[in-house]
């Protein structure tokens, strides 16, 4: 496969990882970075080798050499430095959440498919092996119907107004930042909910500190999700079929270590009791190349040098969908970004 001439737009942390995950690739170079200061452009591209430093957004889109652009900003400029990538006809990986909300989202896809350019959100647990194997097992029936999807995304930091986590105007609060992990999660395996119940504390500068969120399914299935920024609550997925159930051990957005319970016959030694009933269980511990970044890179080159526009593990309309379902959610807490 031709090698895959990325550029990064944002020096902060995710895009260090991002960087990172592109050193694991033979057919990926990070050729590129931009900055708003050149300092900062000049230091990432040192420390990951990228052949161009660029002091502005503008400069890096104009490069050349660059095939694709990963927007590593925060949430409130996903949408200006996405439509600046597509209008000067680069390919677009956008870090999740994809943007602010579902208006600003449906512009962005419009204009990648009016431009005829690749663009994809950058969530990174759906390529994962481990993931891969856990959609597998859902597909070749092994846990029968799926009846319930369980899954939570949070840790617990100091209040600090002058931290994005806590800015409003920088879509601070869980749900933007880690509870777009369950909600992705819970469509991966259920696909879009018919009715939407959410929960928030809201903390002293009016963002989430945790949310919960309950979807409904035809058939009674049930998606049942947490996040928070202020609360430390175990790492991991489950999915409950008629016939079994998958779990996907902490931390499950970067999984290692995934288990398969099936019901058990009378009399089998390797037996686990889970709501009261007896299940065989496998677990399988499944390695991982790089830092795990890696594979949605992957995903990108081989959508764009086979002349896709789009994932089909990580569809725009999906992303599109998942943007109007959290501006429901936010619409049933009052909650409003004052940038929307």
């Amino acid at each position: 496969m031709p090698r895959t001439r990325w550029g990064i737009l944002g020096t902060g942390y995710i895009a260090g990882l991002l960087a990172e995950g592109l050193t694991a690739l033979e057919d990926a170079e990070l050729v590129a970075v931009g900055s708003r200061s050149q300092a900062s452009a000049d230091a990432f591209a040192a420390t990951w080798g990228a052949k161009h430093s660029h002091g502005s957004y503008e400069a890096l889109v104009a490069d050349p050499d660059v095939d694709v652009i990963y927007v590593a900003t925060p949430h409130p400029f996903h949408y200006e430095n996405t439509l600046l990538c597509l209008n000067a006809g680069k390919h677009v990986l956008v870090e999740k959440s994809f943007a602010m909300n579902a208006r600003q989202a449906g512009e962005m896809i419009a204009l990648a498919r009016q431009k005829g350019l690749f663009m994809m959100e950058a969530m990174w647990t759906r390529f994962q092996p481990a993931m891969i194997q856990v959609r597998k097992w859902i597909a070749d029936g092994e846990i029968g119907d799926v009846q319930l999807v369980r899954a939570n995304l949070s840790f617990d930091t100091d209040f600090n107004p002058e931290s994005r986590l806590f800015k409003p105007e920088l879509g601070g609060g869980a749900m933007l930042d880690v509870g777009i992990y369950p909600i992705s999660f819970a469509y991966m395996v259920l696909g879009s909910p018919k009715a939407i119940h959410s929960t928030a504390t809201l903390g002293p500068t009016g963002t989430d500190d945790r949310s919960a969120y309950m979807f409904g399914y035809e058939g009674g299935r049930t998606a049942l999700l947490s996040s928070a920024v202020r609360l430390n609550v175990p790492v991991e997925a489950d999915i409950i079929g008629t016939g079994g159930m998958i779990k996907v051990h902490q931390s499950w957005i970067n999984p290692r270590t995934i288990s398969l319970s099936k019901l058990a016959p009378e009399g089998v030694v390797n037996r686990l009791i889970v709501e009261g009933r007896l299940y065989d269980t496998q677990t399988l511990h499944i390695p991982t190349e790089g830092n795990g970044y890696n594979y949605e890179a992957a995903e990108v080159g081989r959508c764009i040098h086979a002349g896709k526009l789009e994932s089909d593990i990580m569809p725009l309309d999906e992303t599109l969908d998942i943007m109007r379902t959290m501006d429901t959610i936010r619409s049933q807490w009052g909650l409003t970004y004052p940038n929307e």
